[in-house]
């Protein structure tokens, strides 16, 4: 694929908090499993000892993701967003810390043209980068042209470590880890025009190099 080196080809999205709703109560799960507030919560349960406090803890989990599951809904923009990025025949795929049966459930309930779709089950959760890479290698394009959006820091993270850019979706307050994102979109309305915007810059300073040869 022979593209500008900053172009944006294909987009990788985050799913909860940033396709659709998620009321996840992080506090009342780390309560129930005792784990400390400040420390991640996948994190915590990889290091438990024994397997079967592992099971038990992320049996825990599970039933608060499916129940969120049963209750998520789109974003407002979304749909109108993706259905724009399908029409220039961007390929898109999402990647959650979700667990499968959740990330199904909710995609069920709340259809969207994304076929792949890479969870904690298929891949290291972010901010290891794994799961964009192996997206990157699926669309044989170099990470640089693949853009992630998401609404987290492990979502930034996760983007620098594939050396990608990250885009930060930010509906309310900016929180403090924004600067470390590339761009920053507060409606999902905005993120075809930025990646369209992006695009033409290319393609503008292409031509104008072409134009000096």
């Amino acid at each position: 694929m022979n593209l500008h080196e900053n172009m944006v080809a294909g987009v990788i999205f985050d799913l909860d908090g940033t396709l659709m709703s998620s009321e996840l109560d992080f506090t009342l799960i780390k309560a129930q499993i005792g784990c400390p507030a400040e420390l991640d919560l996948l994190s915590f349960i990889a290091q438990l000892p024994s397997p079967y406090m592992r099971e038990e803890a992320m049996n825990i989990v599970h039933q608060h993701e499916l129940i969120d599951a049963q209750h998520a809904t789109l974003l407002p923009g979304v749909a109108q967003a993706v259905a724009r990025l399908k029409q220039q025949a961007l390929p898109m795929a999402i990647v959650t810390r979700n667990y499968d049966r959740a990330a199904a459930l909710k995609l069920k309930n709340n259809p969207l043209p994304i076929q792949t779709v890479l969870t904690r089950s298929d891949a290291p959760a972010k901010p290891d980068p794994s799961a964009l890479n192996a997206i990157a290698t699926l669309w044989e394009m170099e990470q640089q042209h693949v853009l992630y959006v998401g609404d987290y820091l492990y979502d930034i993270q996760a983007a620098h470590n594939a050396n990608m850019r990250a885009c930060l979706y930010a509906p309310s307050d900016i929180p403090a880890y924004a600067n470390q994102a590339d761009y920053i979109v507060k409606h999902f309305s905005e993120l075809p025009g930025l990646i369209n915007q992006l695009n033409e810059k290319q393609l503008l300073s292409q031509s104008s190099h072409s134009t000096a040869l």
